[in-house]
């Protein structure tokens, strides 16, 4: 009895205890309850609003951040300039690929591309056109590869290639070769156009090494001796890296050092143009030769008809290729290589104008001679005109061009359209028989009060045996036409007779075969004797 006391006493403490925080809870109640409704609901509304524009911008920082963050983290592993993988993350991919294929029994291919004088193009162009040969170059690269493969830039003008997944040594050959065809296709910056080359070393795991580290350094020898080589662009580590790899590759793409040109043509185009002439040409040639086997009593008659339209038919073939050109550089162009196009344009279809119109005088025309126009005309702005008509064709051969003037000015009273059309003929025809990366040269110079212009070039040459017969309709030399088969012979023969019909004469040097060859043009200042006989 004595001990239920306590416990009763206890609980009586602690209900007491409990009515106390009632009675405590039941008055912060009445308080919040009053404070509830002094409060205006429109600030409640104007509260909510602001708590959820906050969330809202909390969640857009927040999704900006993690953007942010995954950009920072990719990028981490690529090249700024080139956006390829960079040192470490290839090295990662690589050294995850010889494992996998060290587990399946599998081949990898380590490409070393080096670009060849690229510290020209850093030199002559700088640094910002350098880079963007280099992002060029990474495109390049990108193309020609699987998608299972990875290229990347190990420094400078260094990049590394990892083919995964190869059965033999020589599935490395095809992309080497079209990594070096893609990095020969020139390409446009502004207004220079670059041709790029390489050299390529070529090891193979697990044959050539069983690291990253030591199969990039047996690549990176075999580059250096693919550059040391005249012929090859690509050369492997080993001498015999399989059994059915010759290692003497030489690239069907390998192409000339690189140069910087000039480029405004679109070439594919101007040579459809002249194919489709020459075809009709050609044809016209054979119907008339068949007209004089057939026509044996008017044979003398029929040859010298053909002989004028062979001529005709020539020089309405020489305008198509400036218009061409200017046809094709008038997309993307500016204002000022409209008016320069628009000029060559109407200059072409003017000269194409009188020569239909002299078709039309043939009949009239007792010496089959077509009329000249004469005026005084500036040498220099011929042969500015002729430069813009025949730069292009040297430019795509990647032929070097040399003029050299007087340095005091020179007027000609020539016909202008005639002269340019001659020296065109004499520039296409020394083009046309130079291998490409060859020498080209105009040269003029006053001798006694005549003007002795010089087209030379280191091309193919003149045998002996052809070289009193180059004037001649239709004369051809055997081994010119072995080097280039394309044109009917009439060109000089063109030249011969619009020099004379101004007065002048024209030659030719050659000290055989293989050693070049030079055309001498004499002009007189004033032509009073061509005027006489000439114009009309």
């Amino acid at each position: 009895m004595r001990r239920s006391k306590p416990r009763a006493a206890k609980a009586r403490a602690d209900l007491c205890e409990a009515r106390t925080d009632l009675e405590s809870l039941n008055k912060e109640v009445e308080a919040a309850e009053h404070r509830l409704e002094s409060i205006d609901p429109d600030c409640l509304l104007e509260a909510n609003e602001k708590l959820v524009l906050t969330t809202l911008r909390v969640q857009a920082d927040a999704d900006v951040c993690a953007r942010t963050l995954e950009e920072v983290s990719r990028s981490a592993g690529f090249d700024v300039l080139t956006e390829l993988p960079n040192r470490e993350l290839f090295l990662d991919r690589f050294t995850q690929a010889i494992a996998n294929a060290k587990r399946h029994g599998g081949r990898l291919a380590l490409l070393f591309v080096d670009m060849n004088n690229f510290k020209t193009v850093n030199d002559t162009l700088g640094h910002s056109i350098g880079d963007r040969v280099l992002k060029q170059a990474a495109c390049c690269m990108t193309s020609a590869l699987r998608g299972i493969d990875t290229a990347s830039r190990h420094g400078g003008d260094e990049f590394l290639i990892l083919l995964t997944d190869i059965s033999h040594a020589s599935d490395a050959v095809p992309v080497a070769e079209k990594v070096a065809t893609t990095l020969g296709i020139p390409f446009r910056i502004g207004d220079h156009v670059i041709r790029m080359t390489a050299s390529i070393g070529i090891c193979v795991y697990p044959e050539d090494g069983d690291t990253p580290g030591l199969l990039i350094d047996r690549a990176d020898a075999a580059m250096y001796r693919a550059k040391r080589s005249q012929d090859d662009c690509f050369a492997f580590h080993t001498e015999l890296a399989d059994s059915d790899v010759d290692h003497a590759y030489t690239a069907s793409a390998a192409v000339q050092n690189p140069v910087v040109i000039q480029y405004d043509v679109a070439v594919a185009e101007h040579e459809r143009r002249i194919g489709e002439l020459r075809e009709a040409n050609e044809q016209l040639v054979m119907a008339a030769l068949s007209a004089q086997e057939l026509q044996a009593a008017a044979e003398r008659s029929q040859a010298r008809q053909k002989e004028v339209l062979a001529l005709v038919a020539h020089e309405l073939r020489n305008p198509l290729t400036p218009l061409g050109i200017a046809a094709s550089m008038l997309h993307g162009s500016d204002a000022k290589d409209l008016t320069r196009m628009q000029q060559i344009i109407e200059q072409q279809v003017t000269h194409m104008a009188r020569l239909v119109g002299d078709l039309l005088d043939l009949s009239r025309s007792s010496t089959g001679k077509l009329r000249l126009h004469f005026r005084k005309m500036p040498l220099s702005g011929i042969v500015d005109d002729v430069v813009s008509a025949c730069r292009p064709t040297m430019d795509t051969r990647l032929q070097h061009f040399r003029i050299q003037l007087p340095s005091q000015p020179i007027t000609l009273e020539v016909d202008p359209i005639r002269l340019v059309q001659i020296l065109c003929n004499l520039l296409d025809n020394a083009s046309k028989y130079t291998p490409d990366g060859g020498e080209i040269s105009l040269a003029a110079c006053l001798e006694d009060e005549k003007v002795v212009i010089r087209v030379a070039d280191n091309g193919i040459g003149i045998s002996p045996q052809a070289l009193g017969s180059v004037f001649e309709l239709f004369a051809q030399d055997a081994h010119a036409t072995g080097f280039n088969g394309q044109g009917l012979g009439i060109g000089l023969a063109v030249v011969k007779e619009l020099v004379e019909s101004h007065g002048g004469t024209v030659s030719v040097y050659s000290a055989g075969v293989g050693l070049g060859s030079e055309f001498v043009l004499s002009l007189p200042l004033l032509p009073d004797a061509a005027r006489g006989r000439r114009v009309a």
